[in-house]
């Protein structure tokens, strides 16, 4: 028997629907058990204490628990691999950074298209680098740094977070912008570095703020420049590197990934509740002291700003010649 016109127009539409049900109701009761939030670096780092106070609010507003699982090693891809090898189903989360952008040239083989792989849901800060120097470096500022290095080449050490991190790629860029040079020292996150330069095994290290704003209050680290092209509110009397090495800039950003096929219903909750944290007055407040920017983003936004990084520092890697050790 023929069916009218309308009606199965309407039966059409209806059975279109169907597979997207089933999205919207996993949405509506995620999350029913706990998320495992899988981080590429060691305690302590920015990426970890800004996980933690994310984590945290996740965890109270929906329910269920978000914890952070800590796998460092490779630069972060050890922890991007284990996401992109997950289920997409919301379960597992990874935090992301310029440092996957990086990655995605400073590595040769991975075995993973992060832009393919991963599906960006949000934004969560953004921050300087520092330039920070132990304080048995006597130079005061970037110019007496600069001039210190040519004079004890070789002499000097550099801490980094791991390869393919912020704190290598801007130390890479400013030895080639400056023409200096100093010895790479990686370490699993920037938790290991800071205690390794707080004793003055290592010299330099071009850390995320939030991680050494506190030693650099107490005077413990000297800092010499912050690597945006603006100076930070939270250490306005520190110059940019800018303002002595023209040009020089670069901005960390962190994020959350999850499993390429995650459904769309529940990257939009993650994104609504995440950036609901960002706007919360007490959140906000916590990243100011730590001289953190909440980055605000849909996942469209995030996903063109993640191709926009990965294109920046592909051309970046290539200039300053950085390889992974």
């Amino acid at each position: 028997m023929k069916l009218p016109r309308r009606k199965f127009l309407h039966l059409a539409a209806g059975a279109a629907a169907l597979p997207v049900l089933p999205q919207i109701a996993r949405a509506q009761t995620y999350p029913s058990r706990q998320v495992r939030w899988v981080l590429g670096f060691a305690p302590g780092g920015p990426t970890d204490i800004v996980a933690r106070v994310l984590g945290q609010h996740l965890s109270e507003k929906l329910g269920q628990q978000f914890v952070i699982e800590n796998r460092p090693g490779a630069g972060g891809n050890l922890a991007t691999q284990t996401v992109v090898n997950a289920a997409p189903d919301g379960y597992t989360l990874l935090a992301i950074s310029h440092g996957n952008a990086i990655n995605a040239t400073l590595y040769k083989q991975l075995p993973f298209n992060f832009i393919r792989d991963i599906t960006p849901v949000a934004g969560m800060v953004q921050m300087p680098n520092v330039l920070e120097v132990h304080p048995s470096i006597p130079a005061k500022n970037v110019a007496e740094f600069i001039a210190y290095l040519k004079s004890n080449e070789g002499k000097v050490s550099y801490a980094s977070a791991g390869n393919g991190t912020s704190a290598h790629l801007a130390a890479e860029l400013f030895k080639a912008m400056t023409g200096t040079s100093m010895q790479h020292v990686p370490y699993r996150g920037s938790g290991p570095a800071l205690i390794d330069m707080l004793s003055g095994q290592v010299h330099v290290l071009f850390d995320t703020l939030s991680s050494s704003i506190q030693h650099i209050r107490d005077g413990k680290l000297r800092a010499l420049g912050v690597t945006t092209a603006t100076r930070s509110a939270a250490l306005p009397d520190v110059p940019t590197i800018a303002e002595t090495v023209p040009g020089f800039e670069f901005t960390a950003w962190f994020g959350v990934g999850v499993p390429q096929g995650t459904p769309a219903a529940i990257v939009d909750k993650l994104n609504r509740e995440v950036n609901a944290a960002l706007a919360d007055p007490q959140i906000k407040a916590r990243f100011a002291e730590l001289g953190a920017l909440p980055f605000v983003a849909t996942p469209a936004q995030m996903m063109t700003h993640v191709a926009s990084e990965t294109e920046k520092w592909g051309k970046a890697v290539k200039f300053s010649g950085a390889t992974v050790d």
